[in-house]
């Protein structure tokens, strides 16, 4: 292309006219889908279970139990979580390494400081802010208290959700919670385990994360 046409085509574009179309966004798509409560909940497990999620459904007063059981049976030794939210710390309250069988460590100092510690533990705890009906997902926002690290590293991940933070779509997620006034610098969704393929085409988990993804759903009663 010669310098006098492509001279033309940059005078081209710069005159003109802006388009005067009336183009309106259809989110009907989006908007229709909605759930009862518990068919939110029967969505998010079958989509995430498609993935190898592992789900278990608990009360608050059941959680801690059922937490050391499910740990067990993965035969997790160390669980690691960060500053205790108030849903994490009633689960974990009175935890003892001898009445468990599973160490629990916190995410208490700076990563320089923890950084061993934090690549050989098992397990690690952490809260969510929801979950997302439509695709299975999880939604983390990281914290200092509660960092990017703790869902990324250790080779099992158990999150915590209560039964109604279930959000019919991600668009929902994003208006009720008004991340347009107040963003988060770091939000993660999560839809199952870390999981890559090679050139075989053979599944491999675990390979940029964790191994094993393990959501358990808080009910009321």
């Amino acid at each position: 292309m010669n310098k006098i046409a492509k001279q033309e085509i940059l005078d081209n574009l710069r005159n003109a006219s802006p388009s005067k179309g009336d183009f309106v966004t259809d989110n009907s798509v989006i908007y229709d889908k909605k759930w009862t409560q518990e068919q939110k909940i029967e969505r998010f497990c079958q989509v995430t279970s498609a993935v190898n999620t592992q789900i278990k459904q608990t009360t608050l007063h059941d959680a801690q139990r059922d937490l050391i059981d499910l740990l067990t049976e993965k035969g997790v030794r160390h669980l690691m979580q960060g500053s205790p939210s108030p849903i994490a710390k009633e689960i974990t309250d009175n935890w003892t390494a001898t009445d468990t069988g599973v160490k629990l460590r916190s995410f208490d100092q700076k990563i320089e400081a923890c950084k061993e510690e934090l690549f050989s533990v098992d397990a690690s705890l952490t809260t969510t802010v929801g979950a997302i009906a439509e695709t299975g997902s999880l939604i983390l926002w990281p914290t200092r208290e509660e960092p990017r690290l703790l869902s990324l590293v250790p080779p099992v991940h158990v999150a915590l959700v209560y039964e109604d933070r279930f959000f019919n779509t991600f668009l929902e997620a994003i208006e009720q919670e008004q991340w347009t006034t107040h963003m988060p610098t770091n939000a993660l969704l999560i839809s199952g385990p870390s999981k890559t393929s090679d050139i075989e085409q053979e599944l491999c988990y675990g390979v940029h994360g964790p191994k094993e993804l393990v959501v358990m759903i808080i009910r009321n009663n």
